[in-house]
């Protein structure tokens, strides 16, 4: 299904070249600030590969819920490991309009540690089509939390795996102090810790939201203890998963990425309700970068279908970040 799929998307694709406007896009362009709204889109994308636009048929409203702005007016926190040339709002929105997307989710990302100056700023200039996803210790007050939450941020990021700032130690206490802004966690982490903390993610008075596929082996997909955990958190509405990064443990590569396919279509089977998108522009962890356009078409297709689609970029943004 997927090939034939794919290959509609392709000629559709260049159609839309040759016609040099997609409805996606135009639609779009309702949501970008005012500052931001051009016609045109460059013949290259920053910290993107590939120069054509999404040819997926995007519902009215779609979200990337995953990416990062780095901006050099904002310092990098002591030790930061994963930093990155400038990745600007005015950038991104460049992708934005490639991809045919209208809103985004900013997410502070490691080389910031607590520090979400950055990400405030683009919420700033982004205006009501962003919500920000911030990283804060157990040291926050709570002043700081109700600030960041009138600026548009909507959960907390652990990011586990990468050794940051955060530990799991802060998660549940973190969690009960969000509830009540109705906020979610967004959670990085090992298998292991996955597997040893099963119990505390499942008492949350919050939703967990898993990055990256919930980093489920490839090799093991639906066999996998964590997708067990993961998608039992999903059937009970306590959990989502990001389809993002999906070259982080591909081994076919690119364009099709294709021992991804699997796990994500199990995902998305498993408790479509619970399932969202994300670039995660502008790649961090790649030195080559992926192709943003390819990556949302291969997501189109996992998901099978219009109805499955509106879901996983338009509903359930919607209900996890306040749009």
């Amino acid at each position: 299904m997927e090939t034939s799929i794919l290959r509609a998307l392709h000629t559709r694709r260049d159609f839309l070249r040759r016609s040099g406007a997609t409805a996606a896009a135009l639609g779009a362009a309702a949501y970008l600030p005012a500052a931001f709204a051009a016609d045109s889109l460059p013949a290259a994308y920053p910290h993107s590969s590939g120069d054509r636009r999404a040819s997926a048929r995007l519902p009215e409203g779609a979200c990337d819920c995953h990416m990062h702005i780095y901006d050099e007016r904002f310092p990098w926190a002591a030790g930061a490991r994963l930093t990155h040339a400038p990745a600007t709002v005015a950038m991104y929105l460049q992708i934005r309009r490639r991809l045919g997307t209208a809103r985004n989710v900013v997410v502070t990302p490691s080389a910031y540690g607590t520090d979400n100056r950055c990400t405030l700023d683009a919420l700033s200039q982004l205006g009501a089509s962003a919500r920000g996803v911030a990283v804060v210790d157990d040291g926050v007050s709570d002043e700081e939390l109700a600030r960041l939450d009138r600026a548009g941020v909507k959960g907390l990021r652990f990011n586990l795996a990468l050794g940051s700032v955060t530990t799991v130690a802060m998660i549940e206490p973190l969690a009960r102090r969000v509830a009540h802004l109705g906020w979610h966690l967004q959670i990085n982490m090992s298998n292991g810790d996955l597997l040893a903390n099963r119990d505390m993610l499942s008492r949350l008075p919050v939703p967990v939201v898993f990055d990256h596929f919930a980093r489920i082996p490839l090799q093991d997909g639906a066999s996998h203890p964590v997708f067990d955990v993961v998608t039992g958190l999903m059937r009970d509405r306590r959990a989502s998963v990001k389809l993002s990064g999906a070259y982080l443990a591909s081994r076919s590569g690119a364009p099709s990425y294709a021992d991804v396919a699997p796990l994500a279509r199990a995902l998305i089977d498993a408790a479509p309700a619970q399932v969202v998108w994300g670039s995660d522009w502008p790649h961090p962890t790649e030195q080559h970068k992926p192709d943003d356009a390819r990556l949302l078409d291969l997501m189109a297709a996992w998901a099978g279908s219009d109805e499955r689609l509106k879901a996983i970029l338009v509903d359930n943004p919607a209900r996890l970040y306040h749009f």
